[in-house]
Protein backbone atom coordinates (compact mmCIF):
# COMPACT_ATOMS: atom_id res chain seq x y z
CA UNK A 1 0.00 0.00 0.00
CA UNK A 2 1.28 3.46 -0.92
CA UNK A 3 0.04 6.62 0.83
CA UNK A 4 0.59 10.35 0.31
CA UNK A 5 0.36 12.17 3.65
CA UNK A 6 0.06 15.99 3.85
CA UNK A 7 0.67 17.68 7.22
CA UNK A 8 0.09 21.28 8.28
CA UNK A 9 3.31 22.41 10.00
CA UNK A 10 2.08 25.60 11.68
CA UNK A 11 2.65 24.94 15.36
CA UNK A 12 3.69 21.45 16.38
CA UNK A 13 0.40 19.62 16.99
CA UNK A 14 -0.13 18.30 13.46
CA UNK A 15 3.49 17.20 13.20
CA UNK A 16 3.26 15.46 16.58
CA UNK A 17 0.20 13.54 15.43
CA UNK A 18 2.03 12.52 12.24
CA UNK A 19 4.96 11.37 14.40
CA UNK A 20 2.58 9.03 16.21
CA UNK A 21 1.27 7.68 12.91
CA UNK A 22 4.62 7.30 11.10
CA UNK A 23 6.09 4.27 12.94
CA UNK A 24 2.73 2.46 12.86
CA UNK A 25 2.46 2.96 9.11
CA UNK A 26 6.04 1.80 8.60
CA UNK A 27 5.55 -1.29 10.79
CA UNK A 28 2.50 -2.21 8.71
CA UNK A 29 4.64 -2.18 5.56
CA UNK A 30 2.92 0.90 4.14
CA UNK A 31 5.02 3.17 1.92
CA UNK A 32 4.40 6.85 2.77
CA UNK A 33 5.46 10.09 1.08
CA UNK A 34 5.06 13.12 3.37
CA UNK A 35 4.49 16.77 2.52
CA UNK A 36 4.68 19.61 5.08
CA UNK A 37 3.59 23.21 4.64
CA UNK A 38 2.75 26.30 6.68
CA UNK A 39 6.18 26.84 8.24
CA UNK A 40 9.50 27.86 6.66
CA UNK A 41 11.54 24.82 5.72
CA UNK A 42 14.49 26.04 7.83
CA UNK A 43 12.30 26.05 10.95
CA UNK A 44 11.39 22.36 10.72
CA UNK A 45 13.50 20.34 13.13
CA UNK A 46 14.11 16.70 14.08
CA UNK A 47 12.14 15.37 11.10
CA UNK A 48 14.12 12.16 10.50
CA UNK A 49 11.12 9.89 11.06
CA UNK A 50 9.53 11.29 7.88
CA UNK A 51 12.41 10.38 5.58
CA UNK A 52 12.83 12.38 2.37
CA UNK A 53 9.75 14.56 2.90
CA UNK A 54 8.50 17.31 0.59
CA UNK A 55 7.91 20.94 1.58
CA UNK A 56 5.66 23.68 0.23
CA UNK A 57 5.01 27.21 1.47
CA UNK A 58 1.28 26.52 1.89
CA UNK A 59 -0.89 28.78 4.03
CA UNK A 60 -0.61 29.90 7.62
CA UNK A 61 -2.06 32.56 9.93
CA UNK A 62 -0.12 35.60 11.08
CA UNK A 63 -0.36 36.19 14.85
CA UNK A 64 0.79 38.84 17.28
CA UNK A 65 0.56 38.92 21.07
CA UNK A 66 -1.84 36.02 21.26
CA UNK A 67 -4.23 37.11 18.51
CA UNK A 68 -4.75 36.11 14.88
CA UNK A 69 -4.14 39.02 12.46
CA UNK A 70 -6.45 38.38 9.53
CA UNK A 71 -5.41 41.44 7.48
CA UNK A 72 -1.71 40.59 7.79
CA UNK A 73 -2.52 36.98 6.97
CA UNK A 74 -4.23 38.07 3.75
CA UNK A 75 -1.37 40.42 2.78
CA UNK A 76 1.29 37.76 3.38
CA UNK A 77 -0.51 34.97 1.52
CA UNK A 78 1.30 34.06 -1.71
CA UNK A 79 -1.82 33.11 -3.65
CA UNK A 80 -0.19 32.49 -7.03
CA UNK A 81 2.50 30.28 -5.49
CA UNK A 82 -0.15 28.38 -3.56
CA UNK A 83 -2.24 27.73 -6.68
CA UNK A 84 0.84 26.71 -8.64
CA UNK A 85 1.82 24.21 -5.94
CA UNK A 86 -1.68 22.72 -5.95
CA UNK A 87 -1.67 22.21 -9.71
CA UNK A 88 1.88 20.79 -9.73
CA UNK A 89 1.28 18.14 -7.05
CA UNK A 90 0.69 14.80 -8.78
CA UNK A 91 -1.20 12.38 -6.54
CA UNK A 92 -1.71 9.63 -9.11
CA UNK A 93 -0.24 6.25 -8.23
CA UNK A 94 -1.21 6.36 -4.54
CA UNK A 95 -3.65 3.95 -2.92
CA UNK A 96 -4.78 6.58 -0.42
CA UNK A 97 -4.24 10.26 0.32
CA UNK A 98 -4.22 11.44 3.95
CA UNK A 99 -4.47 15.07 4.98
CA UNK A 100 -3.92 16.56 8.44
CA UNK A 101 -5.33 20.00 7.65
CA UNK A 102 -2.71 20.58 4.93
CA UNK A 103 -4.25 22.70 2.17
CA UNK A 104 -1.95 21.94 -0.80
CA UNK A 105 -2.61 18.20 -0.53
CA UNK A 106 -6.32 18.65 0.16
CA UNK A 107 -6.99 20.94 -2.79
CA UNK A 108 -4.73 19.00 -5.19
CA UNK A 109 -6.67 15.84 -4.36
CA UNK A 110 -9.99 17.60 -4.85
CA UNK A 111 -8.95 18.98 -8.26
CA UNK A 112 -7.75 15.53 -9.32
CA UNK A 113 -10.92 13.82 -8.11
CA UNK A 114 -9.08 11.69 -5.55
CA UNK A 115 -10.76 10.56 -2.34
CA UNK A 116 -8.95 12.06 0.64
CA UNK A 117 -8.95 10.96 4.30
CA UNK A 118 -8.68 13.77 6.81
CA UNK A 119 -7.07 12.84 10.12
CA UNK A 120 -7.01 15.53 12.77
CA UNK A 121 -8.80 17.61 15.35
CA UNK A 122 -10.22 20.13 12.86
CA UNK A 123 -12.34 17.43 11.24
CA UNK A 124 -14.26 16.96 14.49
CA UNK A 125 -15.72 20.41 13.81
CA UNK A 126 -17.77 18.93 10.98
CA UNK A 127 -20.05 17.71 13.77
CA UNK A 128 -22.12 19.44 16.42
CA UNK A 129 -19.43 19.58 19.13
CA UNK A 130 -19.11 22.39 21.70
CA UNK A 131 -18.05 25.53 19.85
CA UNK A 132 -17.10 29.02 21.01
CA UNK A 133 -16.00 32.19 19.28
CA UNK A 134 -18.17 31.25 16.34
CA UNK A 135 -17.95 33.63 13.42
CA UNK A 136 -18.57 33.29 9.72
CA UNK A 137 -14.89 33.60 8.75
CA UNK A 138 -13.74 31.06 11.34
CA UNK A 139 -16.32 28.50 10.23
CA UNK A 140 -15.39 28.97 6.58
CA UNK A 141 -11.71 28.44 7.39
CA UNK A 142 -12.46 25.15 9.15
CA UNK A 143 -14.66 24.03 6.26
CA UNK A 144 -12.57 25.06 3.25
CA UNK A 145 -8.96 25.42 4.40
CA UNK A 146 -8.23 21.73 3.79
CA UNK A 147 -11.42 19.94 2.62
CA UNK A 148 -11.45 16.13 2.54
CA UNK A 149 -13.76 13.32 1.44
CA UNK A 150 -13.76 11.38 4.73
CA UNK A 151 -12.91 13.04 8.04
CA UNK A 152 -11.54 11.14 11.03
CA UNK A 153 -12.00 13.84 13.63
CA UNK A 154 -10.35 13.45 17.04
CA UNK A 155 -11.38 14.99 20.34
CA UNK A 156 -11.26 14.47 24.12
CA UNK A 157 -14.84 13.17 24.10
CA UNK A 158 -17.08 11.62 21.48
CA UNK A 159 -20.16 13.76 22.31
CA UNK A 160 -22.20 10.78 20.99
CA UNK A 161 -20.82 11.43 17.52
CA UNK A 162 -18.45 9.45 15.20
CA UNK A 163 -15.32 11.09 16.61
CA UNK A 164 -12.11 9.30 17.68
CA UNK A 165 -9.99 9.85 20.80
CA UNK A 166 -6.71 11.77 20.34
CA UNK A 167 -3.80 10.28 18.41
CA UNK A 168 -0.81 10.65 20.74
CA UNK A 169 2.76 9.41 20.82
CA UNK A 170 3.14 6.87 23.63
CA UNK A 171 4.80 8.25 26.77
CA UNK A 172 7.15 6.28 29.04
CA UNK A 173 5.45 5.00 32.19
CA UNK A 174 6.52 5.48 35.77
CA UNK A 175 8.43 8.77 35.56
CA UNK A 176 7.85 10.58 38.89
CA UNK A 177 6.66 14.15 38.60
CA UNK A 178 8.44 17.08 40.21
CA UNK A 179 5.58 18.87 42.04
CA UNK A 180 7.00 22.34 41.47
CA UNK A 181 7.96 21.91 37.80
CA UNK A 182 5.74 23.60 35.22
CA UNK A 183 6.27 23.51 31.45
CA UNK A 184 5.15 26.67 29.63
CA UNK A 185 4.54 26.71 25.87
CA UNK A 186 2.85 29.89 24.65
CA UNK A 187 4.39 30.43 21.19
CA UNK A 188 1.76 32.96 20.10
CA UNK A 189 2.33 35.23 23.11
CA UNK A 190 5.02 37.86 23.71
CA UNK A 191 7.76 36.00 25.61
CA UNK A 192 8.64 39.16 27.58
CA UNK A 193 5.06 39.34 28.90
CA UNK A 194 5.13 35.66 29.79
CA UNK A 195 8.36 36.06 31.77
CA UNK A 196 7.05 39.14 33.55
CA UNK A 197 3.91 37.23 34.48
CA UNK A 198 5.84 34.31 36.00
CA UNK A 199 8.39 36.34 37.96
CA UNK A 200 6.32 36.52 41.13
CA UNK A 201 5.91 32.76 41.54
CA UNK A 202 9.30 32.02 43.07
CA UNK A 203 8.11 28.75 44.63
CA UNK A 204 7.73 27.10 41.20
CA UNK A 205 10.22 26.19 38.49
CA UNK A 206 9.00 27.25 35.03
CA UNK A 207 10.49 25.77 31.86
CA UNK A 208 9.49 28.20 29.12
CA UNK A 209 9.77 27.01 25.51
CA UNK A 210 9.55 29.79 22.95
CA UNK A 211 10.34 30.32 19.24
CA UNK A 212 11.98 33.62 20.26
CA UNK A 213 14.40 34.35 23.09
CA UNK A 214 14.09 37.55 25.15
CA UNK A 215 16.39 40.37 24.10
CA UNK A 216 16.63 41.86 27.60
CA UNK A 217 18.92 39.72 29.82
CA UNK A 218 17.75 41.51 32.95
CA UNK A 219 14.43 39.71 32.61
CA UNK A 220 16.03 36.38 33.45
CA UNK A 221 15.21 34.82 36.83
CA UNK A 222 16.57 31.75 38.63
CA UNK A 223 13.17 30.03 38.66
CA UNK A 224 12.43 30.70 34.97
CA UNK A 225 14.36 28.44 32.61
CA UNK A 226 14.21 29.60 28.98
CA UNK A 227 14.44 26.93 26.31
CA UNK A 228 14.65 27.15 22.53
CA UNK A 229 12.31 24.88 20.60
CA UNK A 230 13.58 21.31 20.64
CA UNK A 231 11.49 18.18 20.44
CA UNK A 232 13.82 16.06 22.53
CA UNK A 233 14.46 18.80 25.06
CA UNK A 234 10.77 19.52 25.41
CA UNK A 235 9.91 15.85 25.89
CA UNK A 236 12.52 15.53 28.63
CA UNK A 237 11.18 18.54 30.52
CA UNK A 238 7.59 17.53 29.88
CA UNK A 239 8.11 13.99 31.18
CA UNK A 240 8.55 14.89 34.87
CA UNK A 241 6.57 18.16 34.95
CA UNK A 242 3.52 18.37 37.19
CA UNK A 243 1.68 20.95 35.11
CA UNK A 244 1.45 22.60 31.71
CA UNK A 245 0.56 26.17 30.75
CA UNK A 246 -0.11 26.46 27.03
CA UNK A 247 -2.34 27.86 24.34
CA UNK A 248 -5.47 25.78 23.82
CA UNK A 249 -4.17 23.81 20.87
CA UNK A 250 -5.26 20.20 20.84
CA UNK A 251 -2.20 17.95 20.82
CA UNK A 252 -0.20 19.26 23.79
CA UNK A 253 -3.35 19.40 25.92
CA UNK A 254 -4.03 15.78 24.97
CA UNK A 255 -0.52 14.74 26.02
CA UNK A 256 -0.99 16.51 29.35
CA UNK A 257 -4.23 14.61 29.94
CA UNK A 258 -2.66 11.28 28.97
CA UNK A 259 0.19 11.75 31.46
CA UNK A 260 -1.91 13.18 34.31
CA UNK A 261 -0.53 16.74 34.38
CA UNK A 262 -2.72 19.61 35.47
CA UNK A 263 -3.52 21.93 32.63
CA UNK A 264 -4.02 25.68 32.22
CA UNK A 265 -4.76 26.97 28.71
CA UNK A 266 -4.96 30.41 27.16
CA UNK A 267 -6.84 30.40 23.81
CA UNK A 268 -5.44 32.27 20.84
CA UNK A 269 -7.85 35.17 20.29
CA UNK A 270 -9.60 35.22 16.94
CA UNK A 271 -9.25 31.48 16.36
CA UNK A 272 -12.48 29.54 16.70
CA UNK A 273 -10.75 26.19 17.18
CA UNK A 274 -8.78 27.30 20.23
CA UNK A 275 -11.77 29.06 21.78
CA UNK A 276 -13.80 25.88 21.29
CA UNK A 277 -11.04 23.73 22.79
CA UNK A 278 -11.00 25.93 25.88
CA UNK A 279 -14.77 25.59 26.19
CA UNK A 280 -14.57 21.79 25.85
CA UNK A 281 -11.88 21.52 28.52
CA UNK A 282 -14.08 23.46 30.93
CA UNK A 283 -17.25 21.51 30.10
CA UNK A 284 -15.46 18.18 30.46
CA UNK A 285 -13.69 19.38 33.64
CA UNK A 286 -10.30 18.43 32.24
CA UNK A 287 -8.42 21.71 32.72
CA UNK A 288 -8.59 25.39 33.59
CA UNK A 289 -8.83 28.37 31.21
CA UNK A 290 -7.55 31.94 31.33
CA UNK A 291 -8.79 34.11 28.49
CA UNK A 292 -5.84 36.50 28.83
CA UNK A 293 -2.39 36.33 30.39
CA UNK A 294 -3.57 36.63 33.97
CA UNK A 295 -1.38 36.37 37.07
CA UNK A 296 -4.35 35.84 39.40
CA UNK A 297 -5.62 32.95 37.25
CA UNK A 298 -2.16 31.34 37.29
CA UNK A 299 -1.91 31.71 41.08
CA UNK A 300 -5.31 30.11 41.62
CA UNK A 301 -4.44 27.28 39.24
CA UNK A 302 -1.08 26.65 40.91
CA UNK A 303 -2.58 26.49 44.38
CA UNK A 304 -5.96 24.81 43.90
CA UNK A 305 -6.17 22.92 40.62
CA UNK A 306 -5.93 19.12 40.54
CA UNK A 307 -4.95 17.03 37.52
CA UNK A 308 -7.11 14.55 35.66
CA UNK A 309 -5.62 11.60 33.80
CA UNK A 310 -7.28 10.16 30.70
CA UNK A 311 -5.69 6.97 29.39
CA UNK A 312 -6.47 7.01 25.70
CA UNK A 313 -5.99 3.82 23.66
CA UNK A 314 -3.54 3.37 20.77
CA UNK A 315 -5.67 5.23 18.23
CA UNK A 316 -2.80 5.44 15.71
CA UNK A 317 -2.74 1.63 15.45
CA UNK A 318 -6.53 1.52 15.16
CA UNK A 319 -6.40 3.97 12.24
CA UNK A 320 -3.63 2.03 10.48
CA UNK A 321 -5.65 -1.18 10.79
CA UNK A 322 -8.67 0.70 9.40
CA UNK A 323 -6.59 1.94 6.45
CA UNK A 324 -5.39 -1.59 5.69
CA UNK A 325 -8.98 -2.84 5.52
CA UNK A 326 -9.45 -0.43 2.62
CA UNK A 327 -13.14 0.26 3.19
CA UNK A 328 -12.67 3.87 4.40
CA UNK A 329 -16.12 4.06 5.99
CA UNK A 330 -16.48 5.49 9.49
CA UNK A 331 -18.42 2.77 11.29
CA UNK A 332 -19.99 3.76 14.62
CA UNK A 333 -19.33 0.32 16.13
CA UNK A 334 -15.64 0.74 15.37
CA UNK A 335 -15.66 4.19 17.00
CA UNK A 336 -17.51 2.86 20.08
CA UNK A 337 -15.07 -0.03 20.48
CA UNK A 338 -12.15 2.41 20.66
CA UNK A 339 -13.80 4.70 23.20
CA UNK A 340 -14.58 1.65 25.35
CA UNK A 341 -10.83 1.36 25.97
CA UNK A 342 -10.56 4.93 27.32
CA UNK A 343 -10.21 5.34 31.10
CA UNK A 344 -10.50 8.61 33.04
CA UNK A 345 -9.22 8.87 36.64
CA UNK A 346 -8.03 11.58 39.04
CA UNK A 347 -4.23 11.71 38.67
Amino acid sequence: MKIFYGVQATGNGHITRARAMAPKLQAAGISVDYLFSGRPWKDLFEMEVFGDYQWRRGLTFATRAGRVQYLKTALETHSLRFLKDIRALDLSGYDAVICDFEPVTAWAARLQGIKTIGIGHQYAFNYDIPKAGRDFLGEQVLRYFAPVSVGLGVHWHHFHLPILPPIIESEPEGIPQQPDKIVVYLPFEDVHQVIQLLKRFHHRQFYVYSPTMPDRPEQRCDHIHLRQLSRNGFRQDFADAAGVICNSGFELSSEALLTGKKLLVKPLHGQMEQASNALALELLQLGEVMNNLDGAAIETWLETSHPVQVRFPDVAQEVVDWLLRGDFRVDTQWIDSIWAKTVRTPA
